[in-house]
C-alpha cells in the first residue's frame, strides 16, 4: 500500500494485519481526494485502514505510540537487538548510536548500530530517526537527513505542545 505523508510518499507492506515493511520515496498509485486527508486510501481493507489511520495520526500529532502489529523480518541477532532498543525509545526523545551500543554491551559498536539502523525494515513505526550521533549530531538515516530532521522536529513540536497544553 502507498500513502502520501508530509515527509513524502511511504510504501507500507502488510502480511495480513502485520506491518512487515516501510519504504521511503514510493510513488503513490492513487491520488487523495481534494480536501481529504492525504493518507486516506479508500481500500476498505481494515488492516490497511488501521495502519493508514495510525500513520496519519502520527503525522498530525495525535498518535505518539503505534499499536499496529509489526514483525521485524530478517536481520542478524545484533540487528534485531538494535531494532528492539530503537523500538523502546520514547516519542520525542533521542538516543545516540553509542548509547545503544553501550546498552547492548559493546560500547565500541556505534558504527554497527548505525548500520543496523539503516537496515531497519520498518522505519517511522520502529523509530530509527530517534537515533543520533554523539552530541546530538544529525547523522545517517536511510530516508535522508531532511526526513530525519522533519520527523524529529514533528515529535519535538508535539511533545512541547502537550507539555504546555
Amino acid at each position: 500500500m502507498l500513502l502520501e505523508t508530509p515527509i513524502g510518499p511511504l510504501g507500507v507492506d502488510l502480511d495480513g494485519e502485520t506491518v512487515i515493511g516501510v519504504r521511503f520515496g514510493a510513488s503513490p498509485a492513487w491520488a487523495p481526494e481534494p480536501g481529504g486527508p492525504a493518507w486516506a486510501s479508500g481500500s476498505g481493507d481494515p488492516a490497511a485502514e488501521r495502519v493508514l489511520a495510525e500513520l496519519g495520526g502520527y503525522f498530525s500529532g495525535t498518535v505518539t505510540e503505534f499499536s499496529v502489529p509489526v514483525e521485524m523480518r530478517g536481520g542478524s541477532d545484533f540487528e534485531r537487538a538494535v531494532w528492539a532498543q530503537i523500538a523502546s525509545i520514547p516519542y520525542g526523545e533521542m538516543r545516540t548510536y553509542g548509547a545503544i551500543a553501550t546498552a547492548l554491551g559493546d560500547p565500541g559498536a556505534a558504527r554497527a548500530v548505525g548500520t543496523a539502523c539503516n537496515r531497519n525494515p520498518v522505519p517511522v513505526i520502529v523509530p530509527c530517526h530517534r537515533v543520533v550521533g554523539a552530541g546530538g549530531k544529525l547523522v545517517g538515516f536511510g530516508g535522508g537527513l531532511p526526513r530525519k530532521r522533519q520527523l524529529l522536529e514533528l515529535e519535538a513540536r508535539v511533545a512541547l505542545e502537550r507539555a504546555w497544553g
